[in-house]
């Protein structure tokens, strides 16, 4: 098709459309939201792989977590009295046998948790009283904003250092210089050394892995904590006490090579599993596997939601199949005269293949715009749920709290896709109209009323 004769045909078939502005305007408005919809669906499952993957990624690429889990048959038989104290869980033995065997290990951190109370004055919060060695900082991705983490020298000595998470350190010391001065955590009085900086939370991941708010955390030299408060921990909640026995929460191993964590895994798991037999009171968790995982699930996510959006143009198609078939009825006459003029019946379906193009392709540029805009419109009704419908009261629940932290991420490949595919529907849906106004008899065409 010569270029000037293309441009005429283009420039007739938005003549024509524009005779009938409301009509073509609501059929565009199928594919304009269809268009939308396919964008807007893929950026949101990206946002979510994508915060899910920065989850991972934070726990490290190249470490191995394992964690102590308490049995089922500990957890239902947990007493109030002191004669029956269950313990479970990793053991320094277990620590020290995997240093010093695994032959890929760069290092490894012991860590204990406990829940506690500190104390300042007449001031007092719920903290995690979390025992751990200087690398804690590193491999957790913290940021000390004021004195000194732990260090070594504090493990060999046996110090009352801590460091205070950001949450604690505002709830204590609200108007005061933190470091420096003692808090109380238990009988025991400890001296702040330093103060970290705010760290969003981690959500947690599967069955083994559960969510760590860090700045309600207080750090300690896990050999202070191991001398000063021992291996054993009391709760006592609602005029009862329950107690357990646990040497060590977690081990957290960096291994050296990245290509070497599948299989440093699978010698961990061997060896808990020869020392601790059929007690399942531990989990291994391979953020490795994870970021594979949440890779699959992504891909998986932009094909589920993708296809559900592309519905939404199907039936834009089909908007655009009806509107060009009541067009070539109300046209019979013109496409009569036109063939009485010598107009060949490719000339007919090209020219109204070409109106259902300039249909389709409209909405299509009207539709990557307005899906541009999917991160602002997710902000905008992000807040509206969570400011107006729930006032704000998101800690209650572990969806919203995602919701709150998600952000849409526009994939720009979905851009021209989506295009494409509008264009496309265009032409499926309105090739059998165009054909079927070309095979119109241009005698009867003539005489059509």
């Amino acid at each position: 098709m010569p270029f000037a004769h293309f441009i005429r045909t283009v420039h007739l078939g938005l003549k024509s459309l524009m005779l009938h502005k409301l009509r073509s305007g609501l059929t565009m408005l199928g594919i304009v939201f269809g268009v939308y919809s396919v964008i807007a669906m893929l950026a949101i499952g990206e946002g979510a792989s994508k915060q899910a993957q920065e989850q991972v990624v934070a726990l490290g690429a190249t470490n191995i977590i394992v964690r102590s889990i308490k049995p089922v048959e500990e957890a239902s038989t947990n007493s109030a009295g002191m004669g029956s104290m269950p313990r479970y869980g990793l053991l320094r033995a277990d620590f020290k046998r995997l240093e010093q065997t695994l032959p890929t290990l760069e290092s490894a951190i012991p860590i204990r948790e406990l829940q506690k109370e500190a104390r300042y004055s007449h001031r007092a919060m719920n903290i995690r009283f979390v025992g751990c060695t200087s690398m804690y900082l590193e491999v957790n991705h913290l940021k000390l904003i004021q004195g000194r983490f732990i260090s070594d020298q504090d493990q060999r000595t046996l110090t009352n250092s801590v460091v205070l998470a950001a949450e604690v350190a505002s709830t204590l010391f609200p108007f005061e210089n933190p470091v420096g001065k003692s808090i109380q955590i238990g009988p025991v009085y400890y001296n702040v050394v330093g103060v970290m900086g705010d760290r969003t939370a981690s959500a947690a991941i599967g069955g083994s892995l559960s969510g760590q708010d860090f700045n309600k955390d207080v750090y300690v030299p896990i050999r202070t904590l191991q001398v000063r408060l021992g291996d054993q921990d009391f709760t006592f909640r609602a005029g009862t006490m329950t107690s357990e026995q646990v040497e060590l929460n977690q081990i957290t191993f960096k291994i050296k090579d990245r290509d070497s964590i599948l299989a440093s895994a699978d010698i961990i798991r061997d060896t808990l599993q020869r020392y601790h037999g059929t007690k399942k009171d531990y989990a291994v968790v391979v953020p490795l596997e994870l970021l594979r995982q949440a890779d699959q699930l992504r891909q998986i996510f932009n094909i589920v939601l993708g296809s559900i959006a592309a519905i939404s143009l199907v039936v834009g198609g089909i908007g655009i199949m009806n509107i060009m078939l009541a067009t070539v009825t109300e046209r019979t006459r013109e496409i009569g005269i036109r063939r009485a003029l010598g107009a060949r019946q490719i000339d007919i379906t090209q020219q109204f293949l070409t109106e259902t193009i300039v249909l389709a392709g409209s909405g299509g540029i009207f539709g990557v715009l307005l899906g541009l805009t999917t991160p602002f419109a997710f902000q905008a009704i992000r807040y509206v749920a969570l400011n107006w419908i729930l006032d704000g009261d998101t800690g209650s629940s572990d969806l919203f709290g995602i919701f709150r932290n998600m952000q849409p991420q526009i994939a720009f490949w979905s851009l021209p896709v989506a295009f494409g595919i509008s264009v496309g529907v265009g032409i499926i849906f309105g090739l059998y109209p165009a054909r079927a106004a070309a095979r119109l008899d241009p005698i009867e065409a003539l005489r059509h009323e």
